[in-house]
């Protein structure tokens, strides 16, 4: 698929920065494949663009590099010489590449990490060109990366010389559902959902599986069978993030099968407790996990280590820990059918569901948005204590309200007892406990049966079926 999808708040972020009357210095980071390449490549469509991408080579080969690129702009250097004596003269040298009718001069450098960890000078080079020429100018300097901890730990850090000149920092994160969906418009809502469960709104991954083709084919080709790109992605993705990518597989796979408090994590792997903290956290950082807590939680419970479990942000990672690491000795020898048929589709529904849950609080984020619902909330997420589990919860700055909902993503429509269950459960949780007024909806994929909807009616139930949400 060649067209580009999705991607408009990205694309009205670097809009603005565009259309601004000042200089700009924008800074764009997110995991590998998220698309921030092809983002900065669609927005700079018909612009003067100026787009190097860095490589993994020396400094004086990227220098080399650097300075042919720039030079093939016509400079007036480009006479004389053939490359800059030093990253000063090169990144000075983007005041002369001349813009038509006065328009903004768009640089974009790509994976600037590569850059800055092979010379280590040049953010104190890159801000005193920048504070003393550059932003003076009608320029649009992009700097793009996919290595986050770098990102975040070095270049935004208050030590970095870089420190404090960005005028737009945006961290690109996976597609939304609503997005993710255009990529296979013949499928059926299910299959849709599913396929985002799965690939997480990474629009690379979404661009191997084909969309004429049936979601077990693409699955079993793309994802099961050895020597497919997705076949090995997570590998490869925590060779570039992490050392002792051995202890992180363990880690992660414990929280994949559901082992997901602390003390169940150091229970099964035998990390020293120290150690998984920081092995935690780390996994935290690259965005692959979060530590998810109920929704009344205080900042202070949050912080007791043993509080809260663990989750996998990451939905390919979730996919890639549950069915391909623990199979992978079958699938080397080419077992992928059967491993699909006897282990992934018996547990497909299952492994959906907390996906599904996501995507009914992406769509009330967007209701919340636009003042559809019947309060504006200001948290959302999911609510437990010791003998009750609510799928959604959300409320207001004074919890004085509260929209609590069940998500249900299988293949049976639901019955008025299904009801009945989610509203003893509000009865004698959310309300009781807080005294407060609570919204009772339910999401299911596949509908209600009419004594269903006759028992939502009479009780104020709120019901969205799967068709809703697109």
């Amino acid at each position: 698929m060649n067209e580009f999808l999705g991607r408009k708040k990205e694309l009205a972020f670097l809009e603005e920065k565009y259309k601004s009357k000042n200089g700009e210095f924008v800074i764009i980071y997110g995991r590998r494949r998220i698309g921030k390449t092809e983002t900065i490549s669609h927005f700079c469509k018909n612009k003067n663009a100026v787009f190097f991408t860095c490589t993994q080579t020396d400094n004086k080969s990227q220098l080399k590099n650097f300075s042919e690129k720039i030079l093939s702009f016509n400079l007036p250097q480009s006479k004389y010489i053939t490359e800059f004596s030093s990253w000063e003269h090169a990144f000075l040298a983007l005041k002369e590449i001349s813009a038509a009718n006065e328009e903004k001069k768009i640089v974009v450098i790509d994976e600037f990490p590569y850059m800055a960890k092979e010379y280590a000078e040049i953010p104190s080079v890159l801000q005193k060109v920048w504070d003393t020429e550059l932003k003076k100018e009608n320029i649009l300097l992009i700097l793009c990366g996919s290595s986050m901890s770098y990102i975040e730990k070095e270049i935004l850090s208050e030590k970095n010389p870089l420190y404090g000149r960005a005028t737009g920092i945006y961290k690109m994160l996976p597609m939304s559902f609503s997005d993710s969906s255009l990529f296979f418009p013949n499928w059926n809502k299910k299959d849709k959902i599913i396929a985002h469960a799965i690939l997480g709104g990474i629009p690379y991954y979404f661009s191997l599986f084909n969309p004429k083709k049936k979601l077990k084919e693409n699955i079993c080709s793309n994802i099961l069978k050895k020597g497919s790109i997705l076949y090995s992605e997570p590998e490869f993705l925590m060779r570039q993030e992490l050392r002792e990518p051995a202890t992180y597989n363990i880690i992660i796979q414990t929280i994949a099968m559901g082992r997901t408090s602390f003390n169940d994590i150091q229970q099964t792997t035998l990390i020293e407790k120290g150690k998984l903290s920081v092995y935690l956290k780390n996994l935290i950082e690259l965005g692959l996990l979060s530590r998810e807590f109920p929704i009344l939680t205080t900042e202070r419970e949050k912080q007791n280590v043993q509080r809260g479990i663990y989750k996998l942000r990451d939905y390919f990672f979730r996919f890639w820990y549950r069915f391909v690491f623990p199979n992978y000795s079958s699938l080397e020898f080419g077992d992928w059918e059967n491993i699909y048929d006897l282990i992934v589709e018996p547990q497909l529904n299952e492994f959906v569901s907390s996906s599904f849950e996501e995507i009914c609080i992406e769509w009330l984020r967007e209701k919340n948005r636009k003042k559809e619902l019947p309060f504006i909330f200001t948290q959302i997420g999911r609510w437990w204590s010791k003998d009750v589990e609510i799928d959604i919860v959300a409320t207001n700055e004074d919890k004085s309200e509260f929209l609590s909902a069940e998500c249900k993503f299988h293949n049976s429509v639901i019955n008025d007892s299904d009801l009945q269950k989610h509203l003893n459960k509000n009865l004698t949780s959310l309300q009781k406990k807080e005294n407060a007024l609570v919204h009772i909806w339910y999401f299911s994929l596949k509908g209600y049966t009419a004594k269903a909807r006759t028992f939502a009616a009479q009780n104020e139930i709120v019901l969205i079926e799967g068709k809703d949400l697109f």
